[in-house]
């Protein structure tokens, strides 16, 4: 169930971003105008700022439940939205205006599930499923893209159009959901008794935590130098070591993402032998380690496909096993009367290096050259592991904390 809902919160994220990309090029739509499309994918940026909302409320009754009703209702919205944008017209007067108000709905809607589907994959899975869950939820999630993404453009080239497409993808919604109807409804916890305390409430929690903001700051460091070395690694392989666009895009994007699944799998299986702490540093010094690839690789008076092969498989293996970990991780430190919100919050977290590094990230590769910059990425990902190192004591302390709520929360008679 976990790799099938992972698969239903990436489909919608080519159809509103590539795809959409793709399918307006086609039609004739200036570029500058293409650049504004892509504000549309704020709202996964910012969905914790409405994801009280779900952790308040549930749809469909008791037979709904407090998350099963809202992944089946979100599915069912998207596939209408998937509908009204194989309607449209993108030339026609208003119609571009039309087709991205549907494409911002879709959006939201997107983000929306995948606040619930966060909740429900912390609130389903054992502390020691955690890992191999997270990664099942990514690789689904891959395969998704894959599907929006890839697929989606060779059956609108070759044979459907992308109307008869995205109509394709809307029926594919209706199919997962379906499929989130039999997902197990996981807690039992009440959610906030009112609308103020759910907004309030889980920052109030987690504030309230001893060490709280230096928690915080190793999540927006652990995957910081991941995220630098890879804002310019595509640049980096045509222009700075040589290769072709054909060349970067089957081995750093095609094997590169075979790779990325293996690692987070293999993440997934070790971090049930060796536990959550032993995982975080492990993978997360294979992360800064491998970065280093492209350091050596910069160095090299002519690399061949080969070498540029090694590199891009162990980043993106061990890019794999860390974010295994880190989302395990990220489950871990969540209330369940507050999931929704509170691993909303702390993916948006997570996700500002990623988000933020790129323009630091030009500037230093033009002023320092490519080995001194991937040299640097190195370096950028040792603080968070130190500072994780630094917390582990207090992160323990707080964990024995939440699962004891939790336990609390699943079952209020254990509190007599």
């Amino acid at each position: 169930m976990t790799l099938l809902l992972g698969f239903a919160s990436g489909l919608p994220l080519a159809l509103s971003s590539g795809t959409l990309q793709a399918w307006l090029t086609v039609e004739g739509v200036d570029l500058k105008t293409l650049g504004w499309l892509t504000v549309l994918g704020l709202p996964y940026t910012y969905k914790f700022g409405w994801a009280p909302l779900l952790d308040r409320y549930q749809i469909g009754g008791r037979a709904g439940g407090r998350r099963r009703g809202w992944l089946v209702g979100l599915q069912f919205a998207m596939a209408g939205i998937l509908v009204a944008m194989s309607f449209s017209e993108p030339m026609a007067p208003g119609g571009l205006v039309w087709l991205a108000s549907m494409a911002f709905l879709l959006v939201v809607f997107s983000a929306s599930f995948d606040i619930v589907f966060d909740a429900w994959r912390a609130e389903s899975l054992t502390p020691e499923q955690r890992g191999l869950g997270a990664a099942w939820s990514v690789i689904g999630y891959r395969i998704a893209m894959l599907v929006s993404g890839g697929m989606a453009l060779m059956l609108a080239d070759l044979y459907l159009g992308f109307a008869g497409t995205y109509r394709v993808m809307a029926g594919l919604c209706l199919v997962l959901a379906v499929v989130a109807a039999f997902a197990p409804e996981p807690s039992t916890a009440r959610p906030p008794a009112n609308l103020r305390a759910a907004v309030v409430e889980p920052f109030r929690e987690f504030f309230g935590r001893k060490a709280a903001w230096w928690l915080l700051a190793a999540i927006v460091l652990y995957k910081l130098g991941d995220a630098f070395a890879g804002s310019l690694s595509t640049a980096f392989l045509i222009r700075g070591a040589g290769f072709s666009a054909a060349e970067v895009g089957a081995v750093n994007k095609g094997m590169g993402l075979v790779a990325t699944l293996i690692g987070g799998l293999a993440g997934g299986l070790l971090l049930a032998r060796i536990g959550l702490w032993g995982g975080l540093f492990l993978f997360g010094m294979l992360q800064a380690v491998t970065n280093l690839g492209f350091w050596w690789l910069a160095g090299l008076a002519d690399p061949g496909v080969l070498d540029m092969t090694m590199v891009v498989l162990l980043e993106n293996l061990a890019g794999g096993m860390g974010t295994a970990a880190f989302v395990a991780f990220l489950m871990t430190l969540c209330d369940q009367r507050f999931t929704a919100t509170q691993f909303a919050l702390l993916s948006a977290l997570a996700s500002v290096g990623r988000v933020w590094v790129g323009p630091f990230a030009g500037h230093a590769a033009s002023a320092w050259g490519w080995a001194p910059f991937f040299m640097g990425s190195f370096f950028a990902a040792l603080p968070g592991l130190v500072l994780l190192w630094w917390l582990r004591a207090r992160i323990s302390e707080m964990v024995l904390g939440i699962q004891a709520q939790n336990q609390v929360a699943a079952d209020p008679g254990k509190a007599r």
